[in-house]
């Protein structure tokens, strides 16, 4: 039980992972994956993939298709609208974390 409460909690905080990021060069699937256990996040990619495309439905990502070695890799980047939404996250984040960091 607690840990779906907090894998609902974590979902927002792997968000704003994924939008800053993005934000700073093209990201892709399994390269995420990585960078997201190393900071203690245990995921499948069965569920960071779908976060992703919901992102990209939402319009915080953008996708674009390349060929490597055969297989198509997808790389996501911000949007506008990314970019902007990642702005106000780390606002309210920063405010959060000033208030409960003691």
């Amino acid at each position: 039980m607690d840990n779906k409460i907090l894998r609902k909690l974590f979902l927002g905080f792997i968000q704003i992972h994924i939008l800053h990021h993005a934000k700073e060069e093209a990201i892709y699937g399994s390269w995420m994956l990585k960078e997201l256990r190393e900071h203690g996040y245990e995921m499948s990619s069965g569920t960071l993939y779908p976060i992703l495309h919901n992102m990209e439905n939402d319009g915080l990502l953008s996708k674009e298709e390349n060929n490597v070695n055969g297989k198509i890799r997808k790389y996501y980047r911000t949007t506008d609208k990314g970019d902007r939404i990642l702005l106000e996250a780390q606002s309210k984040a920063y405010e959060l974390f000033k208030e409960i960091k003691d």
